[in-house]
């Protein structure tokens, strides 16, 4: 049985598009890559809202309410702490992902948004802004774990064909998660003050449905042969995720590089920094990680809103101009996602960053001298959509996937 599957084979390790890898995708990214997307966009919406509620209770407790500084201030945190909960997650991510597995990191961390969730939806409740404050922090520590290990995880269980496809599932849910917030945060649905809460904390309901469903599916067969040398349960998750039964070659493969790394000592990252065999390795995960977090596509999420009302769009419909940029993130990462196995993850990733600092320097033009010649502001909407179209092609994902 075992043995017969690990007779010698040439054959080349490809596959088709399995239902199994598609639900895991699915799950993964709809569960814990979407989430990230949503917390980026879901303070924009009720920020006047969690101010009153900031300085309501501090009135309630001191007598007196805050400054304009102090209240910046503390949004500003609200905002900023869940960057330094991402910051924590990815420096513990390597720990959990040896101990518990791939799928075991993404099912257990879902308890981190189950409590971040009670903590910001009963917030107002409990009269404490320190909620919605850890709330966030901790909810940073669950987006930077999953923006490690989904694409992972899904990295391990796809056949070499595949990876890039499966890879940037996550990008796309992302892109989904943005919009998401964006919609729910309309004034017709959750945009009203009486619901910033629930606002907030709607994160539980997709990570239930991926910790209901995900528990089913079989770990990554990397995991369970190079790190717990389990070879039946790596031939059954392999017999999930494949097409075909023949897998042979795949299972030869994974203990190739179980014997190569049984000769390799491990490096700290020091170590890792100074070995001249993989500086070019580490030097192009550095760089590009480096470009997408300078792309200074936060700032343009940050000011669409002001960008589109210096363009003359009314105020009331900006809410909705700017929902549509998030139709434009998912229609990039789907396009992103069908042609990254045919054009390559570097063409993906240049074309990416050349049309955003197209575009970026077109708004700054735009910008500058739309007071003059008012037919720029429109050019200056135009490069928003173009440097969101771009990051979501491939600088938005393709930098996880090359890490991964």
């Amino acid at each position: 049985m075992a043995e017969e599957v690990l007779m010698s084979s040439s054959r080349k390790i490809t596959s088709h598009l399995t239902g199994s890898l598609l639900a895991v995708a699915f799950l993964t990214s709809f569960g814990s890559s979407m989430l990230y997307g949503y917390n980026l966009a879901v303070v924009n919406s009720p920020a006047s809202y969690i101010k009153d509620f900031y300085n309501q209770t501090v009135v309630s407790r001191n007598g007196t309410g805050l400054s304009a500084e102090t209240l910046t201030l503390m949004y500003s945190l609200t905002v900023s702490v869940f960057a330094i909960g991402g910051l924590l997650g990815s420096l513990i991510v390597g720990v959990l992902v040896s101990r518990f597995g791939r799928k075991g990191t993404v099912v257990n961390t879902t308890v981190l948004v189950f409590l971040a969730g009670s903590l910001m939806g009963f917030s107002r409740m409990c009269g404490s802004p320190e909620m919605v404050i850890i709330g966030r922090f901790i909810t940073g520590i669950h987006s930077g774990i999953s923006l490690s290990v989904v694409p992972m995880y899904l990295g391990e269980i796809a056949p070499k064909n595949l990876r890039g496809f499966l890879g940037l599932v996550p990008s796309i849910f992302i892109g989904t998660g943005v919009f998401t917030a964006q919609i729910l945060g309309l004034h017709e649905l959750l945009g009203k003050e009486e619901y910033w809460p629930l606002f907030l904390s709607v994160v539980v309901v997709p990570t239930f449905i991926q910790l209901m469903l995900l528990p089913w599916f079989p770990e990554s067969p990397r995991y369970l042969l190079i790190e717990k040398n389990n070879v039946h349960a790596t031939i059954t998750a392999l017999k999930w995720y494949r097409a075909k039964c023949d897998i042979q070659a795949e299972i030869e493969e994974m203990q190739e590089e179980q014997r190569s790394l049984s000769s390799v000592e491990t490096l700290s990252v020091w170590k890792l920094l100074l070995d001249d065999s993989v500086r070019w390795q580490v030097l192009s995960v550095v760089v590009i990680n480096i470009g997408m977090q300078l792309s200074g596509i936060d700032a343009i999420w940050f000011y669409t809103n002001d960008i589109f009302e210096n363009a003359g769009i009314p105020a009331p419909e900006i809410q909705y101009t700017t929902a549509g940029t998030g139709v434009i993130e998912i229609i990039a990462g789907l396009v992103g996602c069908f042609t990254i196995e045919k054009l390559g993850r570097r063409h993906l990733m240049v074309g990416g960053f050349t049309m955003m600092g197209v575009c970026s320097s077109g708004i700054t033009v735009s910008v500058t001298y739309q007071a003059q010649l008012s037919l720029l502001s429109y050019v200056s909407v135009g490069c928003v959509v173009g440097i969101i179209a771009g990051f979501c092609i491939g600088p938005a994902g393709v930098p996880f996937l090359i890490t991964a």
